[in-house]
């Protein structure tokens, strides 16, 4: 499903974000990537979702060499991906219900149609419930699990998330790794980021970086 091929990402004054990076995502996996800050892991899940190009290697998802793809190429493959990131970026002026509808609604769907599947979304991960709310009324891992919802609203074939957990209590952070599995269960491939040793602790696969390249264990003063 996803494929690294000797990748690098070099940004601006020649700063290494990834080296030499080769690595293979089987379709319906669940993989979490481990690292400090400034491992490479976000880079490596927007280089999945073409948000950056590789400088040297090749990604391939599904089969696409995403480095390739033209600007009309890229709503195809990001059709197929439910983006999570650490800051939610819900709309404060739109209730929960039409966060969720908006990706359907862009894509053409009628408001119907998107409202049925933006409910199924939101009861899979238990908020069908506070679907008229603001978004600010809701908690930190409620919002959390809103964008989730936002997420697979699509019915993606792959789910990154990055660091989903970070800055929610553990209860929270559970109801938001409980949300990714049952995805995962379901035949989602999902590729997460995270700190959380006790999250990794946990993982059937992890991909440990440090330095911008692979390495085999947890990285020695890596924080959770």
């Amino acid at each position: 499903m996803i494929e690294f091929q000797h990748v690098t990402k070099r940004y601006a004054r020649e700063a290494t974000a990834l080296a030499d990076i080769s690595l293979e995502i089987a379709d319906g996996e669940m993989v979490f990537l481990a690292g400090p800050s400034g491992a490479g892991k976000s880079t490596l899940l927007k280089l999945i979702a073409a948000i950056e190009r590789p400088t040297a290697g090749a990604v391939r998802v599904n089969g696409q060499d995403v480095g390739k793809l033209n600007r009309s190429g890229l709503p195809y493959l990001r059709r197929n991906l439910g983006l999570i990131l650490q800051q939610q970026r819900l709309l404060q002026d739109r209730t929960v219900l039409a966060n969720v509808m908006l990706p359907l609604l862009v894509c053409g769907a009628s408001g119907s149609d998107a409202e049925r599947r933006a409910r199924a979304a939101l009861d899979r991960v238990g908020l069908l419930d506070k679907a008229l709310a603001a978004p600010l009324s809701l908690s930190g891992g409620e919002q959390q699990r809103v964008a989730i919802a936002r997420a697979i609203v699509n019915r993606p074939k792959i789910i990154l998330a990055d660091e989903p957990t970070a800055n929610l209590d553990r209860e929270s952070a559970n109801l938001v790794l409980d949300a990714l599995r049952s995805f995962h269960g379901a035949g989602v491939t999902c590729v997460v980021s995270s700190h959380d040793e006790q999250i990794l602790g946990a993982a059937g696969r992890v991909i440990y970086l440090k330095h911008g390249q692979l390495t085999d264990h947890w990285p020695s003063g890596a924080s959770a």
